[in-house]
């Protein structure tokens, strides 16, 4: 493939191009794709009844917008002007681009923190037992980070992978002195951070087009990443100068 755009030969229908990737693409889905054209990284041309007819280089193009997500976790803003830039001919594609790679965590400018970190690929039911042996913590203290907020097992009881993580770090805390109680804090910041996101995704997802909700959790992910990074670097600088006084 040396380029993702050539003379179109439109023909295969939406259906058809989803057979073509999912043996690459598991996860790629009817809705996915509709996304990305909203999007403009794709453009099917339409038959008079408005029927999308996919030429062998959209599903190309589809291939390579789907192999950046999942190889280097790109957000689909830099892989738009990855493509704008392969169109106009300012670069080129080897013949290889399309093929899977081993996935390699990529930072995305300018945060430090892929949006990949929050991605769910699928739902870990862990037993409460399974959780205390895991995180190596007791019942008591497993009950105050419930009583406090800072786990929220699911409607079954069950927990996460992350309130795995989050019950051990939280034992590593205590070991420096802090108490359950201190940790409440950490618990405010996030969910004013949340809220904040939560703003400015929520009208997105409400949006009556096919791709608005994939659109949302996308910005979701990426201004999570984004305050995460930025959550970060305030605390250095606050931690420095702490111990400079």
């Amino acid at each position: 493939m040396t380029a993702l755009r050539q003379q179109s030969q439109p023909g295969m229908s939406i259906g058809s191009v989803l057979d073509r990737l999912r043996p690459d693409f598991p996860d790629v889905t009817i809705s996915k794709i509709r996304f990305l054209e909203s999007e403009g990284l794709i453009s099917p041309q339409r038959t008079p009844s408005g029927y999308r007819r996919f030429s062998v280089e959209d599903c190309e193009r589809l291939r390579y917008v789907l192999t950046a997500q999942r190889d280097q976790y790109l957000p689909l803003k830099v892989i738009k002007e990855q493509l704008e830039a392969i169109d106009s001919g300012a670069a080129t594609v080897s013949a290889d681009t399309s093929a899977p790679r081993r996935p390699r965590v990529l930072s995305i400018a300018p945060g430090e923190v892929s949006p990949e970190v929050f991605r769910v690929d699928r739902e870990v039911r862990v037993g409460r037992a399974d959780l205390l042996a895991r995180a190596d913590v007791d019942d008591r203290f497993l009950t105050e980070l419930i009583r406090t907020g800072l786990i929220v097992p699911g409607a079954a009881g069950f927990f996460d992978e992350d309130a795995v993580t989050l019950a051990r770090t939280a034992k590593a805390m205590a070991e420096y002195g802090l108490e359950v109680r201190h940790l409440r804090a950490f618990k405010l910041a996030a969910d004013r951070e949340a809220g904040l996101v939560t703003q400015i995704a929520g009208p997105v997802a409400k949006g009556r087009d096919a791709g608005a909700r994939d659109r949302a959790e996308e910005m979701v992910r990426e201004l999570a990443a984004l305050s995460l990074t930025l959550h970060t670097c305030l605390v250095k600088s606050a931690v420095r100068g702490s111990l400079d006084r």
